[in-house]
C-alpha cells in the first residue's frame, strides 16, 4: 500500500481527533447519547447503530464528553476511508483510489458529518464502503490490467457467494440509516442495466442476499411491527410535499451542496457525475456494449447518483438537512477519482482544497468553542445575541453548576425525575448531569421523539421534577402557564448563565416543578 494512503489517513484522524475534542455537542448528538441510555431494537427516528456507535466512546473511557460519545465515529472513518481506497485501487488504479481517499478526507461535509459526529450516517457510509468493496470483487473479479476492454464482463462474470454478503452487507447499512436503501436499489438498478451481470438477478445467491439483508434488518422490521410501523410513517411523511415545487429553492440546495463538499471538489464532483452518466446512458440507448470502465463507471453512478438526485429533488419543496444526500456523494468520490487519475494538476487541486478547508474549519472551530469572531469578547465581528453557534453548549459548564451550586444540588436531590420542554435540548441536559445523578429524563412537549417510547405518561405522576430549559427555546405562555396545570407548584431553583469568550452566551434555567397531578398529553403513543 503506498504510504501516502497511511499519511492521508493518520493526518486525517489527528485533524478529525482535534475537532471531536474541541467542538461541543450539537444537538442530533448528545439526543443520539439518550439512545444509549435505552438501548432497543430500533427507535422512533432512526434505527439502532447509531446508539452503539455513540456508546462505544463512554463504555470504553468511563467518560461522557463531546470527545468521547464521538470515538466510534472516529473509528469507523477511518475504516471506511480505507475500504473506499481499495475499492477505487481495485476498480481502476492506486492512483485513482488514493485521489478519491484524498477527496473524502479533505470535504469538509464528508469528514466531519461522517468522520467526527455522532450521527446514523458514520455506520451506513461504513458499511456502504464494505458493500462497495466487496461488490467490486463480486461484479469485477480479473483484478486490475488483467481483463480486456469492452469483452471483460461477458467473458469472466459469475454469480458467487459474494452475492449473499453483499445483502447482508446492505441491510447492515440500513440498520446505520434508512438511506441504505438507495444502495440496495442502486445495486438491482446496476444488474438491470449492465446485460452481462443481469444474471446476478436471476441467480441462488440472490435469493440468499435477499435473505441476508432481511436478517440484518430485521431487529428494525420488529420493532416497528411492535410499534404500528411508526418510524416508516415518520421518516416518510418528511418526504410528502408540503407546499408547491420552487425552482429557487432547488437551486439554493445545489449552491449549498457544492459549498458543504468546497468549490474546488464539489463543482468537479458535479462535472464528473454529470459527464459519467451522459457517458454511460449513450452507449445503453445507442445499444452498444459497455467497455470495463464504463462498467465499472456504471456501478459508482447506480449505487451513489440515485441518492444524491432525491435528495436534492426534495430541496425544491421543503428544506433538507445537509447530510442528507452526502452520503451519495462520498461513493460518487470513486467516480472523480476515476477522471482525475490522469490529470497532472490533481495533487495540487487537493493539496490547495486541504489547506484552505483546514483554514475555514480552523476559524469556524475558533469561534464556536472560543468565541473568535463574537461581539463582545472576540473580534467583535458577531454580536453574541444573534449568534446561532452559542446554541452548541460546553456541557462542562452546566455539569460543573450542578455540582458546585447547592441550590441545583439540593433541587437535583430532591426531584426524582428530570425533564425538558424541547426533545433536543435533552440530550444535553442528559450528557451534562451523566456523573452527578441516575435519574430518568423525559421531554413534556408536543414532539417527543423517542421519549414517547422510553417512557409512560403516567410513570411521573405523583413525583416531583426538575425542569431544565433554555432561555432561547422557552414555551412561548410562559413556564408556569405551559405547566401549571400539571403540577402542584412550580418552583423556580436557579438561572446558569454558560459563558464564552467573557460573554453570556446562553442561560439554563431552572425549576422544581411539585408532585405530579395528571399524565401530559402526547401526540402519539407507543401504538399510534
Amino acid at each position: 500500500m503506498p504510504r501516502a494512503v497511511w499519511l492521508i489517513l493518520g493526518l486525517g484522524l489527528f485533524m478529525r481527533g482535534l475537532v471531536a475534542a474541541l467542538l461541543p455537542p450539537g444537538f442530533d448528538e448528545a439526543y443520539y447519547y439518550l439512545y444509549t441510555r435505552h438501548l432497543d431494537w430500533s427507535y422512533f427516528d432512526h434505527p439502532p447503530l447509531v446508539a452503539w456507535t455513540t456508546g462505544l466512546g463512554p463504555a470504553l473511557t468511563g467518560q461522557v464528553s463531546a470527545f468521547s460519545i464521538r470515538l466510534g465515529s472516529l473509528l469507523l472513518y477511518s475504516g471506511s476511508s480505507l475500504l473506499l481506497y481499495y475499492t477505487g485501487a481495485r476498480l481502476f488504479s492506486d492512483r485513482a483510489g488514493l485521489i478519491s481517499l484524498a477527496a473524502i478526507s479533505i470535504a469538509p461535509i464528508l469528514w466531519i458529518g461522517f468522520g467526527v459526529l455522532t450521527l446514523p450516517d458514520s455506520p451506513l457510509v461504513f458499511f456502504t464502503a464494505a458493500t462497495l468493496w466487496v461488490a467490486s470483487q463480486e461484479f469485477f473479479p480479473v483484478p486490475l490490467g488483467q481483463g480486456k476492454l469492452g469483452v471483460y464482463g461477458a467473458a469472466r462474470y459469475r454469480p458467487g457467494p459474494r452475492l449473499a454478503l453483499i445483502g447482508l452487507l446492505v441491510g447492515l447499512a440500513c440498520l446505520g440509516k434508512y438511506h441504505g436503501l438507495a444502495l440496495g436499489f442502486g445495486l438491482v438498478l446496476f444488474c438491470l442495466l449492465s446485460p452481462v451481470h443481469r444474471c446476478a438477478l436471476r441467480s441462488g445467491w440472490t435469493v440468499l442476499a435477499v435473505l441476508g439483508f432481511v436478517l440484518a434488518f430485521s431487529p428494525v422490521l420488529i420493532w416497528n411491527a411492535q410499534q404500528d410501523w411508526v418510524s416508516f410513517r415518520f421518516q416518510g411523511g418528511r418526504a410528502v410535499p408540503e407546499a408547491g415545487y420552487q425552482l429557487q429553492a432547488l437551486g439554493l440546495t445545489i449552491l449549498s451542496e457544492i459549498f458543504y463538499l468546497f468549490p474546488s471538489l464539489g463543482i468537479p464532483l458535479g462535472w464528473a457525475s454529470l459527464a459519467g452518466t451522459g457517458r454511460v446512458a449513450l452507449q445503453i440507448l445507442r445499444g452498444m456494449r459497455l467497455t470495463d470502465e464504463e462498467l465499472k463507471h456504471l456501478l459508482i453512478l447506480a449505487c451513489g447518483l440515485p441518492l444524491v438526485l432525491a435528495f436534492t429533488l426534495m430541496g425544491g419543496y421543503r428544506p433538507i438537512l445537509p447530510t442528507w444526500p452526502m452520503p451519495g456523494f462520498w461513493v460518487l468520490t470513486l467516480l472523480l477519482g476515476s477522471f482525475w487519475e490522469r490529470w497532472p494538476g490533481a495533487k495540487r487541486t487537493l493539496v490547495g482544497t486541504a489547506v484552505m478547508v483546514s483554514l475555514v474549519v480552523g476559524v469556524g472551530l475558533a469561534h464556536v468553542r472560543y468565541g473568535l469572531l463574537q461581539a463582545p469578547g472576540g473580534l467583535g465581528l458577531w454580536p453574541v445575541e444573534q449568534d446561532p453557534s452559542t446554541q452548541l453548549i460546553e456541557i462542562e459548564q452546566l455539569r460543573q453548576r450542578f455540582r458546585t451550586d447547592p441550590h441545583l444540588a439540593q433541587a437535583l436531590e430532591e426531584a426524582e425525575f428530570v425533564f425538558t420542554n424541547v426533545y433536543f435540548l435533552g440530550g444535553q441536559i442528559a450528557m451534562a448531569l451523566a456523573p452527578l445523578t441516575d435519574k430518568p429524563l423525559t421531554c413534556l412537549d408536543a414532539d417527543l421523539r423517542g421519549f414517547a417510547f422510553w417512557s409512560q405518561p403516567q410513570d411521573w405522576l405523583g413525583q416531583d421534577g426538575l425542569l431544565i430549559t433554555s432561555k432561547l427555546f422557552q414555551p412561548r405562555a410562559g413556564i408556569p402557564a405551559t405547566y401549571g396545570d400539571y403540577f402542584a407548584q412550580i418552583e423556580p431553583v436557579a438561572e446558569v448563565p454558560l459563558v464564552r469568550a467573557g460573554a453570556v452566551a446562553q442561560t439554563f434555567q431552572v425549576y422544581l416543578a411539585r408532585q405530579m397531578r395528571k399524565p401530559y398529553p402526547r401526540p402519539y403513543s407507543r401504538l399510534q
